[in-house]
């Protein structure tokens, strides 16, 4: 009897010993999990070692796993604690100045009656930051990002990267060619598989067979971090354009005597495109807005709309930045249109070419220097030319700047949406948009019901709002249009 029992006891310990050691943790156990260095390692073996040793591999594993994974959960554990503290993520103290908002400004708006209360919020909002000196809203003015779109902001010594927006530089461009408007009908089908071959749309749409331009080779894509690493992408999306409204379009560029081009009166082939910085542009914008954010503190809701002194280094750099992606932004349209001439066998004459979406160093009477921020509306100094397209079916106006001090001498980009994309999905259908095409003999490749005609302000009403802003040189009017789908 004796015998048997000293027997199984032998037996039990030494299935004891298997057991512990088959449960005991090295660091290869701890590596297959993801523990990221010696020190945790072997903290996480000496703690699992004295105070879990009789728990199965498994279960030590799940608990080590645990809390690499959710640190946070385990800070007060009176084991696990010490371990949890090296996974959990330590935020370095940023150094930033708080701002107080003040009362808002007071701003000049043109078409108010065309514009809804969250606009005027939105504007009221960027008029309250202590930077800000002077605004003025277009008539085609409606809720964005940062600024309204359609919001123009003067500010001194300071850029708001949020307030430039993503698309940094975005253009409306006009090329006008030798050629009568009656080249389209007689050669539709070659102008729609142009336009479908050599225009290329989509986020993150990159070129299949690379473009050059001068532009790739601008010094200044090596001056930031940033930008070095950002340059590749800038080659592969040179020459291609965004989704929402951007756009490629063929039509009729109707001109009256003694217009400012010198041409005799009539109707002259144009192609007119609306893109912009592309991946380049977005990536700058959100980089810059997240280093104004963590430096210059607003109060909550205003947040976005921090800024950066164009005295610091950071300031500098996006500065240069930006106007790097808007020389890139209009690389994009020479591209385009240079291919499209190709394509279709026609010479360009003129050209007319203008900007949003950009901020600008403007010399005040009074002396002073003002960095004017135009959120979706366009320089309009005097005598400046400018573009602004309507919708798909209806015609835009090829303009010149009045140079309207009020207005910080712009004007509005387009007509404007009146109805947001999501309900300009409910309110339409694809049937609704043929037959609005159809009556206006539009040909439309791409696009979608949330870029329908009447989603947006009648570009009558818009224009009349502005007569003091700017004067009708000519007008154009869609006959091709293409989008992304």
């Amino acid at each position: 009897m004796l015998a048997f029992e000293f027997i199984k006891r032998i037996i039990f310990c030494s299935f004891n010993s298997e057991m512990m050691a088959s449960s005991k943790l090295r660091g290869k156990d701890l590596r297959k999990i993801n523990y990221p260095n010696d020190k945790t390692k072997s903290m996480a073996i000496d703690i699992v070692q004295r105070h879990f040793k009789h728990l199965p591999k498994q279960e030590k594993l799940k608990l080590l796993t645990n809390v690499l994974l959710h640190p946070e959960d385990y800070l007060d554990h009176p084991e696990m604690g010490v371990l949890a503290n090296e996974f959990v993520v330590k935020e370095e103290e940023k150094e930033g100045t708080f701002h107080d908002l003040d009362e808002a400004k007071p701003y000049q708006v043109y078409g108010r009656k065309f514009i809804d209360q969250n606009t005027i919020r939105q504007m009221d909002l960027a008029m309250k930051l202590p930077i800000a000196v002077q605004g003025a809203l277009m008539p085609d003015a409606h809720v964005g990002y940062g600024l309204p779109v359609g919001g123009v902001l003067a500010t001194q010594g300071a850029v708001i990267p949020y307030a430039v927006g993503l698309d940094i530089g975005c253009r409306m461009s006009l090329t006008i060619y030798d050629v009568p408007a009656t080249f389209i009908e007689r050669n539709r089908h070659q102008c729609k598989v142009a336009i479908k071959e050599h225009t290329h749309f989509g986020i993150g749409k990159i070129r299949e067979n690379l473009e050059e331009h001068e532009v790739l080779d601008h010094a200044d894509f090596q001056a930031t971090e940033v930008l070095r690493q950002l340059h590749a992408k800038a080659c592969n999306q040179i020459g291609t354009s965004g989704s929402g409204n951007h756009f490629v379009e063929i039509g009729k560029v109707c001109l009256e005597e003694d217009n400012r081009f010198g041409l005799r009166a009539g109707a002259y082939v144009g192609i007119l495109a609306h893109s912009g910085s592309r991946g380049l542009g977005a990536a700058i914008a959100n980089y810059y807005t997240r280093v104004a954010i963590d430096t210059c503190w607003l109060p909550k809701g205003a947040q976005h709309l921090a800024w950066l002194d164009l005295d610091s280094e950071a300031g500098q750099e996006y500065w240069l930045s930006m106007n790097l992606a808007g020389q890139y932004a209009k690389a994009c349209h020479d591209v385009i249109h240079r291919k499209l001439a190709k394509a279709l066998g026609i010479k360009p004459i003129h050209k007319v070419e203008n900007h949003h979406n950009f901020a600008w160093k403007e010399m005040q009477v009074n002396g002073e220097e003002w960095i004017v921020h135009r959120k979706g509306a366009t320089p309009a100094q005097e005598g400046v030319m400018g573009i602004i397209p309507a919708t798909m079916v209806d015609p835009g106006y090829i303009v010149s700047g009045l140079g309207k001090a009020e207005a910080l001498q712009s004007a509005s980009h387009g007509s404007g949406r009146k109805m947001s994309r999501k309900r300009a999905r409910e309110s339409f259908t694809g049937s609704d948009m043929k037959k609005i095409l159809k009556h206006s003999g539009v040909t439309l490749i791409g696009g979608g019901v949330d870029e329908a005609p009447l989603a947006y302000k009648p570009i009558q009403d818009v224009m009349d709002s502005q007569k003091e802003l700017v004067k009708v040189e000519g007008t154009f009017l869609p006959k091709i249009v293409r989008m992304d789908k």
